[in-house]
């Protein structure tokens, strides 16, 4: 048995109103990586390990996704990118956090992993740290396309908090969607169990838009966006600051200990403790036993899945198979 969930970006008040004009593409990359990579991990061909870290650069490589080439613009129209992974048989873990020159994030946390130490990397020293490990830098300007542009214009035009026009496609293109109800989506992650029972957990994020520069939010805290161990690997999309003072991704592993829980009953208790701090969003876990979950309280979530053979993708309540 192999499992690989996907998410990228949960957010959103009151009921789904449909797909917007870009919304087909973002799924379909998703079908494209699920199909690319659930074989390989099914037949023991990839690891876990492996497969979240080729998942999420794909998804870095999505420029309707908020990670690597397409990240929001922070308050002074940069990009500042964070990505950490997790590894569960040893607790291994990656991190880099506000980046600025790499096409891959999660590949530098990858390698921060397998070298073992640090375990975090800030800034400049990481892009340094990228760079010397050959892996692949960009400038600025080809990390930012026209729709994030667009969306940092109209929320410095309209003084709107941070993350508010995260994703508004309306900044671009002409539908229907309100983006003051927009705040917190974006991050993307992947889940994985692979053929051998061991699990692997992976975010990575270009934060929101408009952020203050130097914030840092929960996707590259090991425990509070990632988790991973024996038992359970756990990637979070939200607005961080809740994340972060609930450790939500590794007080899932803690639910998830107590005696008669279900995967998903733990994932509802710690959504429950981060709905009030305003923190609502999302996750996705899978478990050593095969349990799946890709619970959110928000609008929408995408979200993608490959378990036994068979591909689903979603963004509202309805779910689509391939």
């Amino acid at each position: 048995m192999a499992i690989l969930a996907l998410h990228g970006g949960a957010g959103g008040d009151g009921e789904w109103r449909g797909m917007s004009d870009l919304d087909p593409d973002r799924l379909v990359c998703m079908q494209t990586i699920l199909n690319d990579l659930g074989p390989r991990l099914e037949s023991g061909d990839l690891t876990a390990l492996e497969a979240v870290t080729l998942a999420v650069e794909a998804l870095e490589d999505e420029p309707l996704y908020n990670a690597g080439r397409g990240s929001v613009l922070a308050e002074d129209e940069r990009i500042y990118m964070d990505a950490s992974i997790m590894r569960g048989e040893d607790q291994a873990a990656g991190s880099v956090v506000n980046v600025e020159r790499m096409r891959h994030p999660i590949r530098a946390a990858n390698l921060l992993l397998k070298k073992g130490w640090p375990v975090m990397l800030n800034a400049g020293a990481a892009d340094q740290f990228a760079h010397t490990n050959q892996l692949e830098h960009v400038d600025q300007t080809w990390l930012k396309t026209d729709l994030r542009t667009a969306q940092w214009n109209k929320w410095k035009s309209q003084n709107s908090r941070p993350g508010s026009t995260d994703e508004d496609d309306s900044a671009v293109l002409d539908h229907d969607l309100d983006s003051e109800e927009q705040e917190g989506m974006g991050t993307v992650g992947a889940v994985a169990l692979d053929a051998h029972g061991h699990l692997a957990a992976a975010t990575s994020t270009g934060g929101m838009t408009g952020k203050p520069v130097g914030r840092i939010g929960d996707t590259p805290i090991i425990g509070a966006g990632t988790w991973c161990d024996q038992t359970v690997a756990v990637s979070c999309t939200g607005v961080g600051e809740a994340f972060i003072r609930t450790c939500a991704a590794h007080e899932l592993a803690v639910q998830f200990r107590q005696p008669d829980t279900s995967l998903l009953e733990a994932s509802h208790r710690v959504l429950e403790m981060v709905n009030p701090m305003g923190g609502r969003g999302g996750l996705i876990a899978v478990s050593a036993d095969g349990q799946v979950v890709m619970p959110f309280q928000t609008m929408l979530m995408y979200r993608g899945l490959w378990h036994n053979g068979a591909l689903t993708t979603g963004i509202g309540e309805e779910i689509y198979s391939e």
